[in-house]
């Protein structure tokens, strides 16, 4: 796997109720990924970009929904998402990043 693709994987934290407690308790993140990313591709992608240990990725496609316009109703796309549960004494602190421009 080249360096530009394990850049290109990961394309923001999901942050959510649901996630927010996850990384408390389990020390689990959540990340919206490619919708063609592997599982070892996500764990590479982590590892390099946090510096951190992950012993194990979780990968679920979330299903695009119905946009409802008033005159018409479209489709919406779907999208991945990955959860990353991280090894013992393992941390990814997101508040000194800044956010993606473009």
């Amino acid at each position: 796997m080249s360096e530009e693709r394990l850049l290109k994987v990961l394309l923001a934290p999901h942050i959510s109720e649901k996630s927010a407690s996850l990384s408390e308790k389990n020390k689990q993140f959540v990340f919206r990924v490619l919708r063609d990313a592997t599982k070892p591709e996500i764990k590479n992608a982590v590892e390099k970009m946090f510096n951190v240990q992950v012993s194990g990725v979780t990968v679920v496609n979330v299903r695009g929904g119905t946009r409802r316009m008033p005159r018409y109703q479209g489709p919406r796309s779907g999208w991945k998402k990955a959860y990353v549960r991280l090894a013992p004494g393992q941390d990814i602190d997101f508040t000194g990043m800044q956010p993606a421009k473009g």
